[in-house]
């Protein structure tokens, strides 16, 4: 398999980050996807001084972990949220990973819509720049209301213009949000994508319902011979949200992400 496995740690909602990390190195994890979104997964905050990013770091280098990304959502449509992505872009940049992850509105229940998206465009300009000047590239996640699919972004990407914005693809949130199957709108986005969660869904298209891989509805043979097929070898960032019931307790996260883990390896196999 090319695709190297990733965790996202916002699987880990409720929980901490070395609980999250107990949980990547138990399921043979190397990479992670640190969650960084205020108010709602805080395993880093744009707020740490020097000594508590310096701790991450140990934290992982000592479980032989790599961070190679982070989830920085905030609603850059305010001009409060635009600050706090700044914020989170030079946070990044500490931490040492290659990408920020972004929506295009609320981090949870975005209903807006947008008609003229000629000021959203310039707001990702501006920061795409700073992503650019602190060597990052900026992926927009499959999210929301407004561009839910590959698709969407990718001609909202074309307008932005610029090679350090792209996309992250979720193959969840495109059923939840988008109301469709991922399937031949990942064909369609592979060449755009920096990131993919790796997000299972079943249940119902507007039910909160993201189960561990292999345990939902989606087809991830076809997602994962999809992505072959396109040469796209991108991390595979496991996400898991359960239910709003949550999980029952942090080994029921460890236990799921252990059976997506199996059972990516055994369809790539």
């Amino acid at each position: 398999m090319n695709n190297p496995i990733c965790l996202n740690s916002n699987s880990y909602h409720g929980f901490t980050l070395e609980e999250a990390v107990t949980g990547a190195k138990r399921a043979g994890i190397k990479l992670i996807e640190l969650a960084g979104v205020i108010g709602w997964t805080e395993h880093v905050r744009n707020d740490y001084s020097d000594e508590q990013i310096a701790k991450v770091l140990k934290l992982l280098a000592d479980n032989d972990i790599k961070a190679i990304g982070m989830c920085g959502h905030t609603n850059i449509q305010t001009p409060e949220g635009q600050e706090t992505f700044r914020k989170n872009l030079h946070l990044a940049k500490k931490l040492g990973v290659s990408y920020v992850t972004l929506s295009t509105g609320e981090t949870h229940g975005d209903e807006s819509v947008i008609g003229d998206d000629a000021e959203l465009v310039k707001i990702i300009q501006d920061l795409g720049a700073v992503a650019k000047d602190l060597g990052l590239v900026m992926a927009i996640e499959t999210h929301g209301n407004n561009y839910a699919t590959g698709q969407s972004i990718i001609a909202l990407l074309k307008k932005v213009n610029m090679p350090n914005v792209r996309l992250n693809y979720d193959t969840g949130n495109v059923v939840f949000y988008g109301a469709i199957e991922p399937y031949d709108d990942l064909d369609a986005s592979t060449g755009s994508i920096t990131g993919i969660h790796l997000k299972e869904k079943a249940g119902a298209q507007n039910e909160w319902n993201f189960p561990a891989v292999g345990r939902g509805d989606l087809d991830f043979d076809r997602i994962l011979k999809t992505l072959k097929k396109n040469g796209c070898t991108v991390a595979l960032s496991i996400e898991i949200e359960f239910t709003p019931a949550g999980p029952n307790g942090v080994e029921d996260v460890h236990e799921s992400l252990a059976f997506s883990v199996d059972t990516i390896k055994r369809l790539s196999a």
